[in-house]
């Protein structure tokens, strides 16, 4: 398979950028799409040309940093799956296929297709900690769990923080990443007592970094893990909750 890439290339943050164009020759449809940059980036380390900086670690679509746009969508052409797991058979031979990293404020560059997303690692800061017995362990089902709560939150944790909710987002909205890790939170027994200063103290943080949602739904079908909206409202409801609960300690009507 020979394809044509354009690929983002920035130097750092404060530095311009642009496109720059290379050839992938003899590509196999059963690399995937990082095998198919290492490739790349070893003809051009050959070459004495700087290889394409880029995103990657566990490269089996579970710890989310190889979010990259892959002709316009994040993590690429295929539903559910994150760009380490993106196979170039999804891709025909003589394609071109346009590379960019994450297109957001609150993401700025790093270098070509690298970007620092620690604007998400502030709002899980903000989230706090969980009320938890410390002393001898308690028997394991001393706490009842209904299993609806137990699935809703194990979906909600399956959020692997790549950022394409944000990158599809036309506002740049991070609703649906913070609204996942309110949730696997707030849905436990366990999460109840800080639960409204939780999602008011993450909500809070996340507006200052991110757009607002006006439920365009982009980030529910770029979502590597498929999180659903209704995560959203129910954030949504605790934020309103937590303002009241507010007003009425404050006095006000």
């Amino acid at each position: 398979m020979d394809l044509k890439l354009r690929v983002w290339r920035q130097g750092g943050a404060a530095g311009p950028g642009g496109f720059k164009e290379y050839d992938a020759k003899g590509i196999s449809e059963e690399a995937s799409f990082l095998e198919m940059l290492d490739i790349v980036n070893e003809e051009l380390t050959m070459a004495g040309e700087e290889p394409i900086a880029f995103d990657h670690d566990c490269r089996e679509g579970i710890c989310g940093t190889c979010g990259l746009m892959i002709n316009g969508q994040p993590h690429g052409p295929q539903q559910g799956t994150a760009t380490c797991q993106l196979h170039m058979r999804k891709f025909n031979n003589g394609d071109t296929i346009v590379i960019e990293p994450w297109r957001a404020l609150a993401f700025p560059v790093i270098k070509d297709l690298v970007v620092d997303r620690s604007a998400f690692d502030r709002i899980v800061e903000a989230g706090g900690y969980i009320s938890v017995d410390t002393g001898s362990a308690p028997d394991a089902n001393l706490t009842p769990v209904p299993k609806e709560a137990v699935d809703a939150a194990f979906d909600a944790a399956a959020c692997i923080g790549c950022g394409a909710c944000v990158a599809a987002c036309p506002n740049s909205a991070a609703q649906l990443f913070t609204a996942a890790k309110i949730g696997h939170l707030n849905l436990l027994p366990q999460g109840q007592p800080e639960r409204l200063t939780r999602t008011a103290a993450m909500v809070d943080t996340m507006e200052e970094y991110f757009g607002s949602c006006t439920n365009h739904g982009e980030c529910e079908s770029a979502c590597p893990q498929g999180i659903s909206l209704d995560y959203i409202a129910q954030m949504n409801r605790d934020y309103l909750k937590a303002q009241l609960a507010d007003l009425r300690r404050s006095g006000q009507k």
